[in-house]
């Protein structure tokens, strides 16, 4: 699609870590939380709770989405098979990573410029929707449309009531 024009993040494609173009149509009907994540950040240990989050909800339909950046502290330096091996070995990552991509500024990739357009952060009624830090989380409903933006600082668990709503949702 056009930019500018995608009604749903069903519209966007991105790389897996292993190289391979996804379209986020593969996620068609499933509630999805989507994460930057880095594995040198004080926030690093939500893996855990991000995992937990979708070992405990997956069989009804949440997938966890993770996209690893390093605009913020150059916390995220390595590369995709590092980045595999670090959440594979420490946080028993099982779902999925994607490769490395920048979620601000010009090069921002198009899935999160849409993810900022649909929900602001903190300072929104002034415009200002850039991700702030790692560990920004989007949830997104059934129908690929974004119903709410976490901050780095929400945990992981505090998420379950709104995910456990719209997994209940037909």
């Amino acid at each position: 699609m056009m930019e500018g024009k995608q009604k749903s993040v069903y519209d966007f494609s991105a790389l897996s870590l292993d190289g391979r173009e996804i379209p986020l149509v593969e996620y068609w009907d499933q509630v999805l939380l989507l994460v930057n994540t880095a594995s040198k950040c004080g926030f690093t240990p939500q893996y855990a709770g991000l995992e937990s989050l979708y070992q405990r909800f997956k069989d009804r339909g949440l997938v966890v989405l993770g996209f690893p950046c390093n605009q913020f502290g150059a916390q995220e330096p390595g590369a995709e098979d590092e980045i595999a091996h670090f959440c594979a070995s420490n946080y028993r990552v099982s779902f999925p990573l994607f490769s490395k991509i920048e979620v601000n500024g010009p090069h921002a990739h198009p899935l999160y410029r849409f993810l900022r357009s649909q929900r602001s952060g903190l300072f929104g009624a002034l415009g200002f929707d850039a991700i702030k830090w790692n560990f920004t989380k989007f949830l997104v409903d059934r129908e690929g449309q974004v119903v709410a933006r976490y901050s780095p600082s929400a945990s992981p668990s505090s998420l379950a009531p709104a995910i456990e709503i719209l997994l209940s949702k037909p």
